[in-house]
């Protein structure tokens, strides 16, 4: 009774750090608050991967940032030195990590985090520097869905080719294997793709709003699923579209 009681406030104070987060005005959020918006929101989700280097039976564990808030690394900042440790029949075991971060560049409250990391990052930014970069949230992206994908880890042997494979990808190569997909089974294939830049949102997976002349998505889409392969890892995240309203709006 008392774990479920503790489980209840858990919950509660989420729901409450949740909408406080909403109701505040962008310009005002933490770099905490940021860094949620942009691994564990509506519109952002972390899918982490560990490899045990020792016993055990070697397989990679898939998690979700909601189970693993306290090792989600930061924007810009290498994950590398966060590796983690554990037992494993009776011998130490190391665990090297990798964090794939998925999020909808193109709904306004990801780019707002984005934005807002950096200022709060950079406090000693000019003034007209800062207002140059908050012309990004007002960007149009009334024609595109973007999906952005960073990749941090300790595993150089899987962030290495990951990343050189996410330099040398086209829309043509990537065509069957990144897609999103509504909870209908219906998909939208890619339609463009930017590799990994300096701008450090990592890379770019473009798809039109519209399929067959019709809004892909709408309040009544139920679930969005985005689906990429990087490699071997299958990163497939679903989004509650009912969750994605903001300022009374449907951003994605």
């Amino acid at each position: 009774m008392k774990r479920i009681l503790l489980l209840c406030s858990a919950l509660l104070l989420c729901a409450v750090s949740v909408s406080a987060q909403k109701e505040k005005p962008w310009t005002e959020w933490s770099e905490k608050e940021a860094m949620k918006m942009l691994t564990d929101s509506a519109w952002a989700q972390t899918q982490k991967e560990l490899t045990d280097t020792a016993g055990g039976s070697g397989g990679p564990a898939i998690t979700t940032a909601a189970e693993n808030r306290s090792n989600i690394g930061v924007v810009g900042k290498d994950a590398a030195a966060s590796g983690e440790s554990g037992q494993n029949i009776g011998q130490k075991s190391q665990s090297l990590s990798m964090y794939y971060y998925v999020s909808f560049m193109s709904a306004k409250p990801v780019r707002q985090a984005f934005i807002r990391y950096l200022e709060v990052r950079h406090p000693e930014t000019p003034a007209e520097k800062v207002a140059e970069r908050r012309k990004f949230v007002d960007t149009d992206f009334s024609n595109y869905i973007v999906v952005t994908l960073r990749l941090e880890g300790s595993d150089k042997k899987k962030i290495g080719p990951a990343m050189q494979l996410l330099g040398a990808s086209t829309p043509e190569t990537l065509k069957d294997i990144a897609y999103l997909e509504r909870k209908d089974g219906k998909r939208l294939p890619l339609v463009d793709y930017r590799a990994p830049g300096p701008d450090g949102m990592g890379a770019k997976f473009i798809f039109s709003r519209t399929l067959d002349g019709q809004p892909f998505v709408d309040a009544n889409s139920g679930e969005l699923r985005v689906y990429m392969e990087i490699n071997k890892t299958k990163l497939s995240r679903k989004f509650k579209v009912a969750d994605m309203m903001y300022d009374g709006k449907l951003e994605y």
